[in-house]
C-alpha cells in the first residue's frame, strides 16, 4: 500500500474453533456470531457466507459512488445476490464468486457502465482480481 495511504478504519475479530464449531466476535462486540462448516448441521453462518455479504455490501456501495459521480440515484429495489462457492481443485481448496445485481428501472448502458465502475473501485473486488474467478452479471 503507498505511503500515502491514510488508514479510515480497522476491522477487529478474534476467533476461535475455526469453521468446525467455533465462534468469531469483533472488538466492539457488534459482531459475535457461531461458525460452522459450509452445509453442514451446525447452528453458525461460515467464512463463505460473511464473505459474501461483506462483499455485496461494498460493491452497492461503490455502485453508488459511481451513480453520484454521474448525477444519478441508483434504484431504491438495488440488490445484489452474491454467490461465493467453496472449491476443491487439484487437492488445494479455491473460492469463486457471483455477483449478480438488479438494478431495476435504470437504462440497462448506464446499470452495466455502474457494475463495470464498482468492479473496478470496490476494495473487495480489488483484493480478489486475478485471484479467483469472478462473475458480475446485471439481471
Amino acid at each position: 500500500m503507498a505511503q500515502t495511504a491514510r488508514l479510515l478504519y480497522t476491522a477487529r475479530t478474534h476467533t476461535t474453533g475455526g469453521r468446525q464449531d467455533g465462534m468469531s466476535r469483533s472488538s466492539d462486540g457488534r459482531l459475535d456470531v457461531r461458525l460452522s462448516p459450509p452445509g453442514g448441521a451446525g447452528i453458525g453462518t461460515n467464512p463463505e457466507q460473511l464473505f459474501a455479504a461483506g462483499w455485496s455490501a461494498c460493491f452497492e456501495g461503490a455502485m453508488e459512488i459511481a451513480a453520484r459521480k454521474r448525477k444519478i440515484a441508483l434504484p431504491s429495489r438495488c440488490a445484489i445476490d452474491a454467490e461465493i462457492d467453496l472449491v476443491l481443485e487439484e487437492d488445494a481448496y479455491a473460492l469463486r464468486a457471483r455477483l449478480n445485481v438488479s438494478l431495476p428501472g435504470l437504462d440497462r448502458d448506464v446499470a452495466r457502465a455502474l457494475i463495470n465502475e464498482a468492479h473496478q473501485t470496490c476494495p473487495y473486488s480489488k483484493a480478489v482480481r486475478d485471484n479467483i474467478g469472478v462473475t458480475v452479471e446485471l439481471i
